[in-house]
């Protein structure tokens, strides 16, 4: 299942926390990466959040990944899941009737 991860940035954070934790979770990411877990990985446009799609049976193994990144183990940022399904809309444009 593909599970959109939007990260939110939490008040204990500050600029010299994460870059005390960087080199940690890009090492984690990159490993989850490898490992076909996170399968896209953006930053947004209007905020430095960071989005993921990660490729997971179900939410909860997806909360329990991303508790394995440093930045979540330090309480600096959160994610909000959001469990995706495929599009059913085509399948309109070609029903008999």
């Amino acid at each position: 299942m593909k599970i959109l991860a939007l990260e939110h940035e939490l008040p204990t954070a500050t600029a010299e926390r994460f870059q005390q934790f960087a080199r940690a979770e890009a090492r984690q990411v990159w490993e989850l990466n490898q490992a076909g877990v996170i399968r896209e990985l953006y930053f947004r446009a209007d905020k430095d959040e960071a989005v993921l799609v990660l490729e997971c049976d179900t939410v909860v193994e997806a909360q329990a990944v991303l508790s394995t990144l440093p930045f979540v183990k330090e309480s600096l940022i959160s994610f909000e899941l959001i469990p995706l399904k495929a599009y059913p809309g085509f399948a309109r444009l070609f029903e008999m009737g």
